[in-house]
């Protein structure tokens, strides 16, 4: 059985990539879905960028179409029917400097842009919102390819603290592929 290990940088570090998960006006701002947690998620994320590690950011963007399943759920959300170009879809990380964005309309980040920028064998180290659904939904995914999953509890908000707890309580399961964490591992 040959064993997959992690990518190494020069100096002998996994390489590590820290992806901002859906961090939009949608999830700040009250209504439908706001965040509680929000502002405490961006600050540590910023303290993550600031570290040196530079995000990648995401964004949910519907689908007009509505393929599926997607009109049944828009149906219960009725008020998130909104053109893609909509303001209630732009990134609001205050204390980040935002370059472009890899925007999908799933709830998965995980697909081709991801995979195509982190190997595998690399580290995604994520965060962001909802750690009930996004979040949840793209850490799978991104084990399920090969990669090394941390998922920064601290940087990460659900919907409300009951659904983020039980979220990571999901992903601690499936470690040593997804490994839950606080920011201060990463930032000593």
């Amino acid at each position: 059985m040959v064993m997959a290990s992690r990518t190494r940088t020069s100096t002998g570090e996994a390489k590590r990539h820290l992806v901002v998960i859906d961090m939009q006006r949608a999830f700040r701002q009250p209504g439908e879905w706001h965040i509680p947690r929000y502002d405490e998620a961006a600050r540590i994320i910023a303290r993550l960028a600031g570290s040196g590690l530079e995000p990648i950011i995401t964004r949910f963007i519907p689908d007009p179409a509505e393929i599926g399943s997607w009109s049944s759920y828009y149906d219960r959300w009725r008020s998130m029917r909104l053109d893609p170009d909509d303001s209630l879809w732009d990134i609001e990380l205050p204390d980040i400097e935002v370059r472009g964005s890899i925007d999908l309309p799933t709830f998965s980040k995980w697909g081709d842009e991801l995979a195509g920028r982190i190997a595998v064998g690399e580290e995604v180290i994520l965060t962001g919102v909802a750690t009930d659904c996004c979040i949840l939904a793209t850490a799978l995914g991104a084990a399920d390819a090969g990669r090394y999953v941390t998922v920064v509890e601290d940087a990460c908000a659900g919907q409300s603290d009951a659904e983020h707890d039980q979220a990571l309580s999901l992903l601690e399961l499936l470690s040593p592929m997804i490994n839950v964490v606080k920011s201060g591992t990463l930032l000593n």
